[in-house]
């Protein structure tokens, strides 16, 4: 397959560059695990929206007999685009936002098959990406890859972060070598080395996004959740993760600082272990938007919050409820899609 030689010359932003705006999808109730909690997801929409609107711009997308309830529950300076959608991870299943040196932008129209065909329908999703671009006047490039932005985390400089367990599963790209996966993604995103992580969370129903398990909190600085605990199946997947990253340089020559989180206890939903991270966090223009727990977690809350507080000093910490999200399997990072402020 032959790409673009353009292509080479953009690369993904660092999540921490200053956003033009932040994305959003209303939450669709027939696509929900729990569809009788509509009320409740719809909230903990509603209060990471409002959150981030206190920094920047927010444009939600929006089904359109939809409209009147989340304008409502939204407040003030919240936009809407009103594009059919089946499910509502615009981290997953929106455009990725690329620049030049000149901060010129554009956006990468990733293939969405919902998370290896694990819900249909998602055919209104899979077209989302190139209705945002069009209505945002930025010029479009068709990936021919499924690949979710959940997966992938990168530091500015030609590094990005991702799991085996997710970009080289069957369900995504069974066509296509390990090393085909990984051309396609460098060219794409415009990086030179990725450092692949094993797993992701015990549970994780995305095949292990890394957005829920690492991230980079600067260029040459992972952040970490771990679990140090025996008995939790985390504790296997965070042993071999840090194993890897101590032992794997950047794209720049540095091991990375790692910078552990503790991850908080373990919480179930009927039945099912949720995948409870603190690294679904969210960059926004001078602060960060993280989820807490509470409960038996509250204590862990506090410690995460501190930590993270330290790691990013210059940030104001906003915490909002990961309750309602994490029920669905997702939290504010997967809720959100950066548009970086650069030139169309």
């Amino acid at each position: 397959m032959q790409i673009n030689e353009t292509l080479d010359r953009y690369m993904m932003p660092a999540e921490w560059e200053t956003h033009e705006r932040t994305f959003v999808s209303w939450p669709v109730k027939d696509s929900m695990v729990w569809p009788e909690n509509y009320d409740e997801l719809c909230g903990g929409y509603a209060e990471v929206i409002r959150a981030i609107a206190a920094f920047e711009p927010v444009t939600v997308i929006v089904n359109p007999e939809q409209l009147e309830k989340a304008s409502a529950m939204c407040g003030a300076n919240v936009e809407f685009f009103e594009i059919s959608h089946d499910d509502a991870w615009i981290r997953d299943n929106g455009p990725t936002f690329i620049w030049n040196a000149n901060k010129k932008l554009k956006g990468i129209n990733w293939r969405f098959n919902a998370w290896g065909e694990k819900y249909t329908p998602y055919d209104l999703d899979n077209a989302l990406a190139p209705k945002i671009l069009e209505m945002t006047r930025t010029f479009s490039w068709d990936a021919p890859i499924v690949l979710e932005g959940g997966s992938i985390h990168v530091d500015g400089e030609g590094t990005l972060l991702a799991t085996e367990e997710c970009l080289l599963n069957d369900n995504r790209n069974p066509e296509l070598t390990r090393f085909e996966i990984e051309a396609l993604v460098k060219a794409f995103v415009g990086v030179d080395k990725i450092i692949w992580l094993n797993k992701g969370l015990y549970g994780d129903e995305t095949d292990g996004h890394v957005d829920n398990i690492a991230c980079f909190a600067r260029p040459g600085t992972i952040a970490m959740q771990v679990c140090f605990d025996p008995d939790d199946p985390n504790c296997e997947i965070t042993m071999e993760n840090l194993m890897r990253l101590r032992s794997t340089e950047d794209v720049n020559g540095r091991l990375p600082e790692i910078v552990e989180i503790l991850q908080p206890p373990a919480r179930y939903y009927r039945g099912k272990r949720l995948t409870l991270s603190y690294l679904n966090f969210y960059f926004v223009n001078g602060g960060l938007i993280v989820p807490v727990f509470g409960g038996d977690a509250e204590a862990y809350d506090y410690a995460a919050i501190n930590k993270l507080q330290a790691i990013f000093p210059d940030r104001r910490i906003v915490a909002v409820d990961g309750m309602p999200l994490i029920k669905e399997g997702g939290n504010v990072h997967c809720i959100t899609q950066q548009m970086p402020l650069g030139y169309l």
